[in-house]
């Protein structure tokens, strides 16, 4: 058997415990003001998740807007709004020849513009944004 000293059960006794022995922590709806900070917290991640280092890029042909981020030579996030999805011309053609637009890698003009845009300097070819993760 295993016999673990120190610092994590020295203060057992103060920590508030259930019915069934379980230990117990404060309702975050119990306090106001955590609750805010706890609430703008959340914001905050969820703003970096979603659109760390994104940077939005024109199609030259369909001239639809998506947000873009090169996270290497052969890897590219895009992402998509229900507008430019509808909008695209490429999608389009596959829709009207009854394929399925979310089985299709990507626009190849929109790929284009992309190359362009990192031609141009208008996104860098690897992104220097900080990962979602490391906030």
């Amino acid at each position: 058997m295993l016999l673990v000293h120190g610092a994590h059960d020295d203060d057992d006794e103060h920590v508030p415990r259930g019915a069934n022995g379980a230990r117990r922590t404060k309702a975050v709806g119990s306090d106001p003001r955590r609750a805010a900070e706890l609430r703008a917290a959340t914001a905050q991640d969820r703003e970096r998740y979603l659109n760390s280092g994104l940077q939005p890029v024109d199609c030259r042909f369909c001239h639809v807007s998506v947000l873009v981020k090169k996270l290497g030579p052969e890897h590219t996030t895009v992402q998509w709004n229900s507008d430019a999805a509808r909008r695209c011309a490429y999608f389009a053609e596959v829709r009207e020849s009854g394929g399925v637009t979310a089985r299709s890698r990507s626009c190849p003009k929109l790929a284009d513009s992309i190359d362009h845009a990192i031609a141009e300097g208008i996104l860098e070819s690897v992104s220097t944004a900080p990962s979602p993760g490391d906030g």
